[in-house]
């Protein structure tokens, strides 16, 4: 199991934004985690990163309860939503300086061919477009091998190309049995991707189970029409 979380509950001043969390992630498989803003989806992300401390629960990470330390997040790779990049400094200086931060093995230059960021290696990361930076940012996600990945909002600003390479890239880590956790807006990316769906709502998991078990339970035909339709079913899962 590559990710178990306990009776997790956070609060930020009067909001219970979790309530509660159990949830078990297993190896080798694609989870989107979907629901509304303010449905607890960043603080769980962040809470598995260490980057929020919960109130109460365990959360362990490739078998080691995260309390014990920081080197567990060496096997994460992690897509923040916004990446706030140093203004002045270039492409290639970048990847440089994260590499020296991680100081493991790195394959950035198959991923700077496939995103085609070579014209930009010596432009400074202020002149890039919004699409450009978020090229840069899946090459700073992937070119680490790690066996857990969290993508939070990896499409955003991406070019259909762009879109497609991202996609074909993910689908490869995850035949190398990597476990991958996405967060999108974007409802024909999820369906795509997606083994299993997580569905938060007001801190809580209102759902957990396949694409095809989500359209059994609400009754619908078409994934967009289930997700919006999620809420007003009975039962939780």
């Amino acid at each position: 199991m590559t990710i178990a979380i306990n009776n997790l509950h956070k609060r930020f001043g009067k909001n219970q934004v979790l309530k509660g969390i159990d949830l078990s992630i297993d190896e080798g498989r694609i989870y989107a985690i979907l629901g509304p803003n303010g449905s607890g989806k960043t603080t769980l992300i962040k809470s598995i990163l260490g980057m929020v401390i919960p109130d109460k629960g365990e959360i362990s990470v490739l078998e080691q309860s995260i309390k014990k330390g920081w080197k567990y997040r060496k096997k994460i790779d992690y897509l923040p939503q916004i990446a706030n990049f140093p203004p002045n400094i270039k492409v290639k200086e970048l990847i440089n300086m994260i590499k020296d931060l991680r100081n493991s093995p790195s394959s950035e230059a198959e991923l700077i061919e496939l995103f085609g960021l070579e014209p930009f290696l010596n432009k400074k990361l202020s002149t890039l477009s919004g699409g450009t930076k978020q090229k840069v940012n899946i090459v700073l996600t992937f070119m680490f091998d790690s066996p857990l990945i969290i993508l939070d909002e990896p499409t955003t600003g991406l070019d259909p190309k762009a879109l497609i390479r991202l996609k074909e890239l993910i689908q490869k880590e995850k035949a190398q049995g990597k476990t991958i956790l996405i967060t999108s807006h974007i409802m024909q990316f999820v369906e795509e991707m997606a083994d299993e769906i997580l569905y938060l709502l007001e801190g809580e998991i209102y759902f957990k189970g396949s694409i095809q078990e989500l359209l059994e339970q609400t009754k619908q035909t078409n994934f967009e029409h289930a997700i919006a339709a999620i809420t007003t079913t009975d039962s939780h899962a």
